[in-house]
């Protein structure tokens, strides 16, 4: 069978490293899912997420020399935009239209953002100057 970069196979875990884990794909071809490829999360333990025996979607996504990068990441990251461009679920990420506010409503709105915002950063930059004043 002949692999095509950005197709959808299964894969079956065959073995598990720190850098990634080996998995055999149809036609008997093994590839490697790289740890930054296993998940959208942040992936400090692989064994977290996949064990050996384990049956995954992948997408191939790069085949040279007769090695096969493969990645489950891609699959999650296409499912979930799939289901975002769904018109029942787009509603959820658009922003709440505004209401018929006065000028000195919304002024009296941006104010308060403004201040919300300009504390955080003081309170982020006196704790980064804190941490100095205590090594030296």
């Amino acid at each position: 069978m002949q692999l095509e970069v950005g197709s959808v196979v299964e894969a079956k875990i065959t073995g598990i490293t720190n850098f990634g884990a080996f998995a055999q794909i149809e036609g008997g071809k093994t590839g490697l899912i790289h740890i930054s490829e296993i998940a959208v999360d942040f992936v400090k333990n692989i064994e977290d997420f996949v064990k050996v025996g384990d049956v995954l979607k992948v997408k191939v996504i790069s085949c040279e020399k007769g090695k096969v990068s493969l990645s489950a990441k891609k699959v999650i990251e296409e499912e979930r935009a799939a289901k975002a461009s769904r018109p029942a679920d787009i509603a959820i990420f658009e922003k709440p239209k505004e209401e018929n506010l006065s000028f000195e409503d919304k002024m009296n709105r941006f104010k308060q953002d403004s201040d919300e915002r300009m504390l955080a950063l003081k309170r982020n930059f006196e704790s980064k100057r804190g941490s100095r004043r205590g090594s030296r």
